[in-house]
């Protein structure tokens, strides 16, 4: 007689709870991986999702919290019970048999250190290799994950490499010594839809042959629904709702749930008609911007931006997407005299401003403001919000400090904020709010454009909705022009007239956003849309269960 056994998980958690201080963050959360099997944990910010990945690591304790009740249990047989490890056994756990991949590489690299060194500490604790065996075990992960000339790679430093080549890295590090448990962290969060598409694809190869147990956190559910076997749903540390991601998709139970994916972005879901000969308040031409060069540089210029012309009307979003690297970033700082170009003309509300003396460029940067991708970043957190949020206007003479305490309370409040939160500080705001204070900042000086660079990639689906929504109502009521850089290509169709895509330092393509992505001309444009992840939960991804077959 055949019986058939159910397999017993690779990662076993029940009942966890975690706390910061005096707040739990988590609510006794459970759930189970098997062998070959990909579990994601979805939620807004502040869910829990990241805390729970860090205390299946115990690293939790290094950022302030505690597991103050549950289990966390890893392996198939005679399972090791991580709450309870000393220190050296964790030292041995951690990149062993659970490995993880964090979402920003370039903070999780050290920048001193040469990627061949990082690796061959992982190497020498986990699997004793030095020297000369430490360098090819290492060559040989990198070559794994299909970096580019892997010798090469090993002698240079994360500066060195793009977003998605130190992405491939902090992978290759973690699946070097094969671990039974791949934790990965908002992976691609920060990455291009083609970079996105070959890292996935990537992740899902080396699971095939490694047998891995993948626990997956994102805020895309275009992504859960490619590559997650199943799927748990998190909201303020508990757990919401659990199942086959076909299921989820198609009906979710939990309104929670139904409220994420109303949010989430779809391609093809329409974008806003374009404008009708809207006036033009910003004309870029033959703009070229340089790296390096010169008469005692090692290497020649690098050309970031290539002759590029562009031009934005009023009350218009034109949404700028490309791969990491094509230089969108750079045309920006560049049309706003952060990054001085090399050539080329850029004339706002009809004045050149790219041949401007720094003194008489000043009164026309208040016409022209910029809000970065990471909020917390760009607020200094020793300054109130209130001094945040006025400083621009202070230092155009718009009001006087005087009168600094009521523009706070007015910008505030235009963007959803109540007035009172003036006097708090950057840390006491979650990733949406701090992105509304930014953008309240920009607003100060009452600009007639507003460059968002990358503004709601770092946020999860809600948060960034509504900061789309907001940019959306400040631009019905006062008519202001939006520059909109994003990798994010459905995100772009939701808040874009027009579309300009950019590609090794060019426009290759460029028209009204419906145009553009129903019908693309350039090849490059019809790769960027086909790399988009398909949301839907199609459950095309249905592989069959590990089984164990017992003779008896």
């Amino acid at each position: 007689m055949i019986a058939f056994a159910v397999p017993a998980p690779v990662l076993s958690v029940r009942d966890l709870r975690i706390a910061f201080g005096d707040v739990e963050a988590v609510h006794g959360l459970s759930f189970d991986i098997h062998r070959g099997e990909t579990l994601a944990l979805v939620g807004e910010s502040g869910s829990g999702k990241s805390a729970t990945a860090l205390s299946i690591l115990r690293l939790v304790e290094r950022e302030g919290g505690r597991i103050i009740g549950g289990s966390v249990r890893l392996g198939e047989t005679d399972p090791l019970e991580v709450t309870r490890l000393a220190s050296a056994a964790l030292r041995d756990l951690r990149g062993g048999r659970i490995a993880m991949i964090f979402q920003e590489p370039m903070t999780s690299l050290n920048p001193v250190m040469t990627i061949g060194a990082q690796m061959g500490e992982t190497l020498a604790l986990h699997r004793g290799l030095r020297g000369g065996a430490a360098r090819e075990a290492a060559r040989a992960a990198l070559d794994r994950v299909k970096i580019p000339e892997p010798e090469r790679r090993l002698d240079q430093y994360p500066h060195e490499l793009s977003g998605g080549l130190r992405q491939r890295v902090m992978i290759a590090m973690a699946l070097s010594c094969e671990p039974e448990v791949l934790i990965a962290d908002e992976p691609t969060t920060a990455l291009d839809v083609t970079t996105q598409a070959e890292i996935l694809k990537l992740i899902a190869g080396l699971q095939r042959e490694l047998g891995m147990a993948v626990l997956f956190i994102t805020h895309d559910l275009g992504v859960i629904s490619e590559i997650a076997d199943r799927v748990v749903v998190m909201k303020n540390g508990e757990k919401i709702e659990e199942g086959r991601t076909s299921e989820i998709f198609s009906a979710p139970r939990a309104a929670y749930t139904a409220e994420l994916m109303a949010a989430s972005p779809r391609l093809g879901e329409g974008a806003p008609a374009p404008l009708t000969a809207p006036a033009p308040v910003l004309k870029v031409t033959g703009l070229t911007t340089r790296f390096g060069g010169g008469m005692f540089a090692r290497h020649a210029a690098t050309v970031a931006v290539n002759d590029v012309s562009i031009v934005l009307g009023r009350g218009e979003t034109l949404g700028l997407v490309g791969e990491s690297g094509c230089g969108k970033s750079t045309l920006a700082r560049s049309i706003m005299r952060l990054v001085e170009p090399a050539a080329g003309e850029v004339e706002l509300l009809g004045t050149r401003i790219d041949t401007l003396a720094p003194s008489a460029l000043k009164p026309h940067r208040a016409r022209m403001q910029m809000v970065f991708q990471d909020p917390y970043a760009s607020l200094n957190p020793r300054m109130s919000v209130r001094d945040a949020v006025t400083e621009p206007a202070i230092l155009h003479g718009i009001v006087t400090p005087r009168d600094r305490s009521e523009l706070a309370a007015r910008l505030l409040e235009r963007v959803g904020l109540p007035a009172e939160v003036a006097e708090r500080y950057p840390h006491q705001f979650s990733g949406g709010q701090r992105q509304r204070i930014c953008i309240a900042r920009a607003l100060s000086v009452r600009p007639q454009i507003i460059v968002a660079d990358e503004a709601v990639s770092a946020l999860d689906v809600s948060n960034a909705r509504r900061i789309t929504d907001l940019m959306a109502e400040i631009q019905r009521r006062d008519a202001v022009s939006f520059l909109f850089i994003s990798h994010d290509i459905a995100v772009v169709e939701r808040v874009s007239h027009r579309i300009a895509v950019m590609h090794q330092g060019k426009i290759v393509e460029t028209g009204p956003t419906e145009t553009v992505l129903r019908n693309p001309q350039h090849p490059y444009t019809k790769r960027l849309i086909a790399a988009v992840p398909r949301f839907g939960g199609s459950g095309d991804r249905q592989p069959e269960p590990f089984v164990q077959v017992e003779l008896a």
